[in-house]
């Protein structure tokens, strides 16, 4: 399981998972079909269920004795998430998640890419991050 996995997880949002295959129709007689037999249809698509990422947020940041900034920081974010935000920790999160190499040797500007990154595959996975953190 990968850094962000965590995240998704400390958040209640699960990676949705594929439809099940429908059953195979039931056997008939080998008779030869007169024309054509037309593909299946395929599987409906699996809906995202929405997770109110925010209301959690800002209840975690409340019950904090820190003052915490989730909507600005990665290591604010991940603190009230309880997980590790260590500059190492940081680092193995901004791989996994694609930072560009030019960044890397900048903590800060990684910092920024990653909030920014978090927050939209937050967002992607089912979480409502309203949309100005995420410009």
């Amino acid at each position: 399981m990968g850094f962000f996995s965590n995240i998704l997880e400390k958040l209640g949002i699960k990676k949705a998972k594929a439809a099940p295959p429908p059953p195979p129709p039931p056997a008939q007689a080998k008779v030869p079909p007169l024309t054509p037999a037309a593909p299946p249809p395929p599987p409906p698509p699996v809906e995202i269920p929405m997770v109110d990422v925010v209301a959690q947020l800002e209840g975690l940041a409340a019950a904090n004795p820190q003052k915490l900034n989730w909507k600005t920081s990665i290591v604010d974010l991940l603190k009230l998430l309880d997980i590790d935000s260590s500059f190492s920790a940081r680092k193995e999160l901004a791989v996994e998640l694609g930072c560009p190499p030019e960044l890397m040797g900048d903590s800060a500007k990684m910092n920024m890419w990653l909030h920014k990154t978090v927050l939209k595959e937050i967002a992607r996975n089912g979480g409502n991050i309203p949309e100005e953190l995420l410009d």
